[in-house]
């Protein structure tokens, strides 16, 4: 009996024992986690319950009624922005405007009397050829001119015999023939020598002196600048073949070649205004039109070209130039926008404005700017129109923050 006893007090003493250890390491598990485990941010604590994280606190400062005085105060206003593009490209030739002066028939240059660079008149004389074609042509004339007269002649005395009672109507009849026959071939010959530029008084002096003049006279086509020249004193030369003694181009137009970005292409079209800036004249900008956008785009640099044609009536511009290519792809909608003056660029990159009520206590707000044109800039976010802002003077008030707000 007193060893049972003795069993069981052993038994409930060990029970007691474990629950005393359980409490202790409940007790230990607890501090740990109270005391060592990291601390939830609040902002993850806010996510976690779905609230937004705090705001940053505001930033504002007081002005004295002297340093006010300074500062100019102006509500948001709203603009229309362009939408533009740049591009650099290359100014050329008006392709569509440049002619190769060929000789219209084969023979050696006497003389060439453009050089390039020159400025030449339609109808001026560029180089001159002693053309054997033309020799033959003025043989044929001064023949023809011949044949003519004695035919003419000869109907003349066949017809007044007729009259006086002799001679036959037969010959007569033939004379006639011969002399329509002559005059068509005096025509076809002058025409023929008229085609190698010669005028009708140069034409009526080769026939009454009887005298060729083989010398080829080669006229410009068109008024411009000469390009390009291979025309020298004894080359032969033949009908289009290269390369042309004389290039002369048209250049009261200029083209713009350029290339823009892929995802630019599908907005450009043909009659598109554009301007045109080149380095060698800040100064000067040049008004143009599309003419061509590029049927594909380049694998390599995933551009088009665009090419515009730029009115140059002073002839100013050069095949070569770089040039800056503006085109407005459309416009904006109306949109809150301020003075470039009012905008402060943050260290952090970010676009900050002063914002004021009393014009006395500002506070500086971030905003999202987008275009900027004529001196002022696109809001996109942080304004409304009508707030008021400071505008000339607003990076004085970011430097008298940064100074401690002293007098």
């Amino acid at each position: 009996m007193n060893i049972m006893k003795l069993y069981a007090l052993a038994i409930a003493h060990r029970w007691r024992l474990l629950a005393g250890l359980g409490l202790i390491a409940l007790a230990l598990a607890g501090w740990w986690l109270l005391s060592g485990s990291p601390a939830t941010p609040p902002s993850e604590k806010n996510a976690r319950r779905g609230r937004a994280p705090m705001q940053a606190l505001k930033i504002e400062i007081e002005l004295s009624e002297k340093q006010a005085a300074t500062i100019q105060v102006a509500p948001v206003g709203r603009a229309t922005f362009e939408v533009v593009r740049q591009a650099v490209g290359n100014i050329d030739f008006n392709q569509n405007m440049v002619v190769q002066v060929f000789t219209p028939n084969a023979g050696r240059i006497i003389a060439a009397q453009a050089n390039v660079g020159d400025r030449v008149l339609r109808g001026q004389i560029l180089f001159t050829i002693d053309s054997p074609d033309l020799l033959q042509a003025e043989s044929t004339l001064i023949s023809a001119a011949g044949v003519a007269a004695l035919q003419a002649r000869n109907l003349k005395r066949l017809t007044e015999t007729l009259r006086g009672g002799g001679g036959a109507q037969k010959d007569v009849d033939q004379a006639t023939s011969d002399q329509q026959a002559a005059e068509g071939a005096l025509r076809s010959a002058r025409d023929a020598v008229r085609i190698f530029g010669k005028t009708e008084e140069e034409i009526d002096r080769i026939v009454a002196e009887r005298r060729v003049d083989s010398v080829l006279v080669v006229r410009s086509p068109i008024a411009g600048l000469v390009t390009q020249r291979t025309a020298a004193p004894g080359l032969y030369v033949q009908p289009g073949n290269a390369p042309a003694p004389i290039t002369v181009a048209d250049t009261s137009t200029m083209w713009m070649v350029a290339n823009i970005p892929e995802a630019d292409s599908t907005r450009l079209r043909v009659g598109q205004a554009v301007n045109v800036r080149v380095s060698a004249l800040p100064d000067r900008t040049f008004e143009g039109a599309v003419t061509v956008v590029g049927a594909s785009v380049d694998p390599n640099t995933r551009r088009v070209m665009v090419r515009s044609e730029i009115k140059d009536p002073d002839s100013l511009l050069r095949a070569g130039m770089f040039a800056t290519f503006t085109i407005q792809l459309g416009t904006a909608p109306d949109q809150p926008a301020v003075p470039n003056a009012a905008i402060v660029r943050e260290g952090d990159g970010s676009m900050t404005v002063w914002a004021t009520v009393d014009r006395r206590h500002f506070e500086k707000r971030t905003v999202k700017t987008g275009l900027q044109q004529r001196d002022v800039t696109q809001i996109l976010a942080g304004l409304q129109a009508g707030d008021l802002i400071a505008t000339d003077g607003a990076v004085f008030i970011s430097n008298k923050l940064d100074m401690g707000a002293t007098d």
